[in-house]
């Protein structure tokens, strides 16, 4: 194999790696939720044991951006590509921590409802799915358009969780509910929110590595 086919052939192996790794996370942050619903412990331990495998991919991953980077000096376009990758999986794998943190939680309070502490809770959890969903989709399809939107739209998974925060505050204040539960549910959310914030994050590479460009600042 040419030196040029070798690196034309790592760099697709990169873009396979992230992308397994991105639809790994997306699909258990569904299956966190799935098991949530119906109650499923065993899905529950699952979760908290797979974290391991994530950071595993996260390693591999970065290993292969450094050794394009020191062997093969890529540029331009390939560079973008190399330099997006290496940060994006450290958004990915704080995901999959945050969806490790949340099953331990729901174990914790033995699947208590939390529509019982706030009826924003479901809409926070479907739109921190869509923006992760679609920022994983627009890095992977190299989608800008796509990617600002999840940017646009972080101020809707913000805004629920100042709801929930609200409606827990309101409990704890009129002492209706467990103080440790309402703790917890708080808890809930901002991991939900943080998934939402590395989402964006995600996003905002997917922009980089297509235009250069991060925060409207031209970096490469």
């Amino acid at each position: 194999m040419s030196p040029r086919r070798l690196y034309e052939e790592e760099l697709k192996q990169l873009q396979e790696s992230v992308e397994e790794m991105g639809m790994g996370v997306r699909a258990t942050y569904a299956r966190l939720f799935s098991a949530l619903q119906q109650q499923k412990e065993s899905v529950i331990e699952e979760i908290i044991a797979s974290d391991q495998s994530t950071h595993t991919l996260q390693r591999r991953i970065e290993g292969s951006c450094l050794n394009l980077i020191t062997k093969q000096q890529p540029i331009a376009r390939d560079l973008r590509q190399v330099s997006a990758s290496l940060k994006v999986v450290t958004d990915i794998s704080r995901i999959g921590d945050q969806c490790s943190d949340i099953a331990e939680l729901v174990k914790r309070m033995h699947f208590k409802d939390l529509q019982e502490f706030s009826a924003h809770i479901p809409q926070m959890i479907e739109e921190t799915g869509k923006q992760l969903t679609e920022a994983i989709n627009a890095f992977v399809d190299r989608n800008a358009e796509s990617a600002q939107h999840v940017v646009t739209g972080d101020d809707t998974v913000d805004d629920l969780f100042n709801q929930v925060k609200n409606d827990v505050i309101a409990h704890l204040r009129s002492e209706a509910k467990d103080p440790d539960d309402c703790i917890d549910v708080m808890m809930f959310a901002k991991y939900l929110e943080k998934i939402g914030d590395h989402a964006v994050n995600i996003a905002n590479w997917a922009i980089f590595q297509e235009t250069g460009e991060v925060d409207h600042i031209r970096l490469l």
